[in-house]
């Protein structure tokens, strides 16, 4: 099933993203083809190595596992939390060390939209540098959502553009502050 559901969506031309916790369902996904599997929380060595052999994304959305509220959640649900987001910042972890590709995600709507920017910082502290956390959210975006028009600055391309006070590689919060966004050519926030 997992299988004739890349196929299909490859016959229109689109990917398919698994929204995947479960090792076995993680490793069913990418022996599926699936483009990227979001969250990924129990990974084990053989599902990594696999996904890097494959070259599939990684959408981690780990910036949650610092600012979820766990005392408002049911207790079942607040159990289940406990036990697996440790391991999933673990897995994010040994994911970055083994190279699987890793794109920019969130999980904005289980905190406020607007604190997406938080994944940067976050995505630093499971291994990455923040160089290779900005690629996650542009180069390699645009490369998993199969788009070349986007994700570089470079003449021709779309000329959305961010700019923040601080360099975002010596401390990649500063992303978390935007002073000035450019849509499509168009300033519209300078401050």
């Amino acid at each position: 099933e997992l299988r004739a559901i890349v196929e299909e969506a490859a016959r229109h031309g689109t990917k398919v993203a698994a929204h995947a916790h479960g090792t076995e369902g993680i490793a069913a996904a990418v022996r599926a083809g699936v483009a990227s599997i979001d969250h990924g929380s129990l990974l084990d060595d053989e599902t990594i190595a696999l996904m890097k052999e494959r070259g599939t994304y990684l959408v981690p959305t780990t910036y949650l596992v610092g600012v979820i509220d766990l005392e408002g959640l049911p207790p079942e649900i607040r159990e289940k939390a406990e036990w697996v987001l440790p391991r999933a910042v673990e897995s994010v972890r040994r994911a970055v060390a083994a190279g699987v590709p890793i794109a920019f995600g969130t999980d904005a709507g289980v905190y406020p939209h607007g604190d997406n920017a938080g994944e940067f910082a976050a995505l630093v502290e499971r291994g990455m540098e923040p160089l290779e956390a900005i690629r996650a959210a542009t180069l390699n975006a645009a490369d998993l959502l199969g788009v070349d028009d986007r994700g570089v600055i470079a003449a021709g391309k779309l000329a959305d553009l961010i700019a923040v006070q601080g360099d975002p590689l010596v401390d990649v919060s500063v992303l978390e502050d935007v002073r000035f966004v450019m849509l499509g050519g168009e300033v519209l926030v300078r401050r």
